[in-house]
């Protein structure tokens, strides 16, 4: 496994950033928006997504309007590598299990 795939699968392992990117999945959102969604105070909220941002899931933009706001949307990057990822693990798995299910109805008769 990479170590960009590490990083995603840790960030991935807290529930609270899980729900971060089921909601930015839909459209993205500001940093407030998302705090209230997930149920955190903002300083919590800071650190999750300073931790997607860092291992690439998220990115941060600010609307020409008003540099202070931050709006939050997915990189589709982290989460292609790890979809390939979870398909060569599942190929891997059914050739394993078919090998051993050949070899238990071989051994039986």
């Amino acid at each position: 496994m990479s170590a960009a795939l590490d990083q995603t699968l840790a960030a991935l392992a807290d529930p609270h950033r899980r729900r971060v990117v089921d909601l930015l999945s839909k459209r993205p959102r500001r940093a407030g928006e998302l705090a209230k969604a997930v149920g955190l105070e903002p300083p919590a909220m800071s650190r999750h997504l300073r931790t997607l941002r860092q291992c690439g899931l998220i990115e941060e933009s600010h609307p020409a309007f008003d540099a202070r706001v931050r709006i939050y949307s997915l990189r589709p990057e982290p989460m292609a590598n790890l979809k390939a990822w979870l398909e060569h693990t599942e190929r891997m798995w059914s050739e394993q299990l078919l090998a051993f299910k050949a070899h238990v109805e071989g051994g039986e008769g």
